[in-house]
Order: C-alpha cells, then sequence, then structure tokens
C-alpha cells in the first residue's frame, strides 16, 4: 500500500526556516573562504575549517528543520540518532575537503570543478543518508532521474558558492552569494523528496527511534550555537583577532616579505633619494664632478 506523503505539514514555515537556515551557513562559511584567501597560510587552515563547519552545519539544520514538515498520514515517522548525526559529519567532511581545495589552489577552473563536485556530493550524501535514518512502517522507494537531478542541482550551487568566495569581494557578494546557495540547496532537498514515495508494510511495529520532537532539541541546539559563534568571529575584522597579521602574505618558497617599491620611469623628474645616493657614490676619485663639467 502507498503512504500518503505530505512534505509541508506546517505550511510555509518549516521550507522558510529551513532556506534562512542554509543561506546563514552559507553566508558564514563564504565569508571565511573568503578571509582564508587573504590571509598568511599559517591562519588559512583554521578560517578554512569554519567555513567548512558553518556551511556542513547550515545545511544539515535546514534539512532536518524540512523534515519537520514531512508526514506519511498512514505511519508515524521515527529517526536513528545514529544515522542522523553521521550525516552531519558526512557533510563538514566533503565540504571541508571542497573547500581546502578552492583555498589552497584558487579560485581556478580544475580547482572549482573538483571542489564543487565533492562539495556538492557532500551535500547529496548528507541528505540521502539523513533520509536513511529515517524509521517507520514501510519502504521509502526513489526516481532515479528525480534523484540525479537533485545531485545535479548541489554540485551546480555548491561549484556556484565556492567561485563566489574565490572572488574576494565585500560582504554583500557574499551574502548575495549566500542567497543563491540557500535556493539551491533548498530546491535540491525538495527535488529530491519529489521523487520519493512511501510503500508501507501490511503489518508490524513501528521500528525503534526517535521521534521528530525529541530529535529537534540537540539538532537545533548544537549546531546553531555553533553558527551564532561563528557569526561572532566572523563580524569582528582579522586585523583585530588575528593581531595584524591578516594582510601579511608569505612566499612559496618560504622566504621573507618583500615591501614592494614604485620603479620611477625614464621620464620622471624625480628620482628616489636612494638612487641619487648610489649614482654619487660611484663616481671615481679624481674625476670631475658633473657640476663643474
Amino acid at each position: 500500500m502507498q503512504g500518503t506523503v505530505d512534505g509541508f505539514s506546517y505550511g510555509v514555515v518549516t521550507p522558510v526556516v529551513a532556506y534562512l537556515m542554509a543561506c546563514l551557513g552559507g553566508a558564514l562559511g563564504l565569508r571565511c573562504t573568503t578571509r582564508s584567501l587573504l590571509l598568511a597560510h599559517s591562519w588559512r587552515p583554521g578560517w578554512l575549517a569554519l567555513g567548512s563547519a558553518a556551511i556542513g552545519s547550515g545545511i544539515w539544520t535546514m534539512h532536518f528543520v524540512a523534515m519537520m514538515g514531512f508526514t506519511v498520514e498512514e505511519a508515524p515517522i521515527h529517526y536513528d540518532k545514529a544515522l542522523t548525526f553521521a550525516s552531519l559529519a558526512v557533510a563538514i567532511v566533503m565540504v571541508g575537503i571542497g573547500i581546502f581545495i578552492v583555498g589552497y589552489r584558487g579560485a581556478t577552473g580544475t580547482a572549482l570543478f573538483t571542489g564543487g563536485t565533492i562539495t556538492g556530493l557532500g551535500i547529496a550524501s548528507m541528505h540521502y543518508l539523513g533520509m536513511a535514518g529515517m524509521r517507520l512502517r514501510g519502504t521509502l522507494e526513489y526516481d532515479t532521474l528525480t534523484v540525479a537531478a537533485s545531485v545535479v542541482i548541489a554540485m551546480a550551487a555548491a561549484t556556484a558558492a565556492l567561485w563566489a568566495a574565490g572572488q574576494v569581494r565585500g560582504i554583500l557578494w557574499s551574502l548575495g552569494a549566500s542567497l543563491v546557495m540557500g535556493l539551491a540547496v533548498s530546491g535540491m532537498h525538495y527535488m529530491g523528496m519529489a521523487g520519493l514515495s512511501v510503500h508501507l508494510h501490511d503489518s508490524g511495529a513501528t521500528p525503534p527511534g526517535d521521534s521528530p520532537a525529541e530529535i529537534l532539541a540537540p539538532m537545533m541546539i548544537g549546531p546553531l550555537a555553533f553558527l551564532l559563534l561563528a557569526g561572532v568571529i566572523v563580524m569582528f575584522d582579522p586585523l583585530m583577532v588575528m593581531g595584524g597579521q591578516a594582510d601579511v602574505r608569505k612566499p612559496a618558497n618560504g622566504g621573507r616579505a618583500r615591501q614592494s617599491y614604485p620603479v620611477p620611469r625614464s621620464g620622471d623628474r624625480h628620482v628616489p633619494a636612494r638612487r641619487r645616493t648610489r649614482s654619487r657614490s660611484r663616481t671615481r676619485p679624481g674625476s670631475r664632478s658633473p657640476q663643474n663639467w
């Protein structure tokens, strides 16, 4: 028997809140990634790790907030806590791999394709692993084409977001990119849910697990507290957080950082005093100075 599936049992409340969670995580993560590209190598891993955790926590929270509005009328839904939190770990790790690739390779074509693919697969893996943690008196069935479309949406959204982070522009640029990323991640979620059907068993008890209300508290408190902490860190200027070392870049060969000076052109009238001193010191003893010619 096919179950009656409803993904909007609370109306537009869960989609809107889920979208905001995805935007919040995306905004913090992209901002951390952008700032990491401006920092010395010693500080870059910390900002990239913070960005990975922010994006992973945001999309994970988005998924389960959206799932609060998912019901099957004929059967109650429970969740396996181990698989639920394993999906969080998968999201953070795979998103982190993609972000570290772009953070160290730059926003080049190859790095964006590789990093976006891995990050998108991480988002999709988080979604379907979280769905595998559902426990109900029935079997979940997916439409292959719809699942493939949801994965493509996740990969395209991740690539676009990483490209935006690599542009190293102002905070408004990151906020705009996060709105697009939140829309794409939410679209990926509901695209995957559109291809879901539930085949109910004729008899049998509901498998053990936690109800949505029981798993909501730890789900919301942990990631949201982390996102709040990450937001506080990102709000501060990196010059204050890192003791004035934010804009110092180290050469690739490990040498000392050099300060560049403007190079005078041949038509310039004014030559730096350091160069005039050098030209006078090269005058051989006994030779007349130019003024006496």
